[in-house]
């Protein structure tokens, strides 16, 4: 079992969250973990090909975060388990799924599949299957943010970059070259790495000097923070301190958040490194249970309200499987079509 580190408290009294944005979380979160749920049975069905990394116990981390900055306006780049990303971002569910059926009716028209998401309407730069690829993209949308600003005089470009990670991505160099840079440049960038204590097959204790990745911050004179990734208002709350130091040009944040993925590292994955203790463990942490808990106990939302946005979520999850199933196929006489950049 890896060994657990203290998760960091939280004063729930802190979050000042309303009605209508605790439902907004609680939605985006059951749309995550439907959808998810839906791709496990869509793939071992047939309809979904290649690997397939899904995020289940992890929802708490995109929605606490994408969810705290502007959508259609900030952006956001993802990882190879980028599903969810996409869903916060604003991606119509339609349009992920058929992106995972390779349908022309997909947000990268069928070309990127599972771990290749884009999409330029909502900002969203991309799922990367290569550890650690996305950020130094993320950082160059960061910087031309920046550049836009200050060099060009556009008063508008004040736009946040969220790149997401796992803990592997931060033993690798394009973290540290990167970090350095924005640092140096004060860009307006959250890196956000989702400690979910395996890459893979390898335990996260196992493969770094330093276990706590948030104190690498410190190295390149930046913000580190650590956070429960369980608990969306945790999440949250350090997600809106670092969008706004970012958006009043005061640099970077370092969000090591501590969360855990409730399946196997892929849908091809067994499962069986990891022990049933610390699965269980895990498990009783359910970020939407907690949610869900909160705002019933805090008189935010009660049983019924949060019943109806499952069945909601579900009826739109239905309906996006049915488009993706309906959706023609990429017509071969544009296989070498979105290769370059085309005139509008």
């Amino acid at each position: 079992m890896v060994q657990e580190r203290t998760l960091p408290k939280f004063d729930p009294a802190t979050a000042q969250i309303t009605k209508e944005e605790g439902l907004v979380l609680y939605e985006d979160m059951i749309l995550g973990r439907f959808f998810e749920d839906k791709c496990a049975e869509m793939y071992y069905r047939g309809k979904m090909f290649g690997f397939v990394h899904l995020y289940n116990g992890q929802e708490a981390v995109s929605t606490g975060v994408i969810k705290a900055m502007r959508p259609g306006e900030d952006f956001v780049s993802s990882t190879y388990r980028d599903h969810v990303h996409a869903l916060s971002a604003g991606v119509p569910a339609r349009e992920v799924m058929a992106e995972l059926f390779g349908k022309a009716t997909g947000c990268s028209k069928g070309r990127g599949g599972s771990m290749h998401m884009f999409s330029a309407e909502h900002r969203l730069l991309g799922g990367y299957a290569f550890v650690a690829e996305g950020i130094p993209v993320a950082a160059g949308a960061a910087f031309q943010s920046k550049y836009r600003r200050e060099v060009l005089g556009d008063a508008n470009a004040d736009q946040v970059t969220a790149c997401f990670f796992g803990d592997g991505a931060a033993n690798n160099g394009q973290f540290f070259e990167t970090l350095n840079m924005a640092a140096l440049w004060k860009l307006p960038i959250i890196f956000v790495v989702e400690n979910n204590k395996w890459a893979i097959g390898m335990a996260h204790d196992r493969a770094t000097s330093d276990p706590e990745i948030y104190k690498k911050a410190s190295v390149f004179n930046m913000v580190g923070v650590e956070v429960d990734g369980m608990d969306v208002l945790a999440v949250r709350a350090v997600a809106q301190e670092a969008v706004a130091r970012a958006r009043a040009g005061e640099g970077p944040t370092l969000i090591e958040a501590l969360t855990y993925r409730f399946r196997g590292h892929s849908l091809a994955d067994p499962d069986e490194l990891r022990s049933k203790a610390e699965k269980e463990f895990w498990f009783s942490r359910d970020p939407i249970k907690k949610l869900g808990a909160y705002l019933i106990e805090n008189n935010l939302a009660d049983e019924a309200e949060l019943k109806a946005i499952e069945r909601k979520i579900q009826a739109e999850i239905d309906e996006a499987v049915k488009f993706a199933e309906s959706s023609p196929e990429p017509d071969p006489s544009e296989l070498y079509r979105f290769i370059f950049a085309e005139d509008e």
